[in-house]
């Protein structure tokens, strides 16, 4: 049986450890939030444009864990459902307002959950924990070009903007179109995010959780 005094102590170590928990986090989005207001956050292209606020979603999700990468994810989905609304897909808003909500702040939380998720599974076990890192950091904006095209194929598919650059590009279904319209920039976005992730997730795991 505990005595009080060591009841106390756990007490204020649960404490501490929320509040560092909490300050974590709110660095994390502070992070995405900076990144997603200045040009460190993205390369615009005609298209789609080249994201790397992927990056501290992914960290947060390795480092805080799903819930973590959760909030950070829906911190970069609310971002970017502020500037669809002055962005190249401005015209789906008018169309269908809940489906761009799914398609910026929805499909960027399970991004981060997913990573988060991902990255748990593989790091409890000894044989994938050395890949978890590298695994997570590629996981993370893999599905962030995964769910953000499948839900602006889901809703907004046949809306006059995505028909015309079906138009321009000569495709003629949907997943011709995905491939198509991420191309290369979702290529260059996967491996940059990746590496950058990995390098900088493994060295803040080694200083602050061993």
């Amino acid at each position: 049986m505990k005595t009080s005094t060591a009841v106390v102590n756990e007490a204020a170590v649960n404490a501490q450890a929320r509040t560092k928990y909490m300050v974590e986090l709110a660095l994390m989005v502070a992070i995405t939030l900076v990144m997603a207001m200045t040009p460190l956050g993205y390369f615009r292209t005609p298209g789609l444009s080249i994201t790397l606020l992927t990056i501290p979603v992914s960290i947060a999700a390795i480092m805080l864990g799903p819930v973590g990468g959760a909030v950070c994810g829906t911190a970069f989905g609310i971002t970017s459902f502020i500037n669809g609304f002055t962005g190249t897909f401005a015209s789906l808003i008018t169309l269908n307002i809940f489906g761009f909500f799914c398609m910026t702040v929805v499909a960027r939380c399970l991004e981060g959950l997913l990573t988060g998720l991902i990255f748990k599974s593989l790091h409890s076990t000894k044989t994938t924990s050395k890949i978890s890192f590298f695994a997570s950091g590629l996981a993370c904006p893999l599905l962030n070009t995964l769910l953000f095209m499948s839900s602006l194929v889901l809703f907004f598919y046949n809306a006059p903007v995505i028909q015309g650059f079906v138009s321009a590009l000569g495709v003629s279904n949907p997943l011709t179109f995905v491939f198509a319209f991420v191309g290369a920039q979702g290529a260059i976005e996967a491996i940059v995010c990746c590496l950058v992730t990995t390098a900088l997730s493994t060295t803040l795991y080694k200083i602050f959780r061993t």
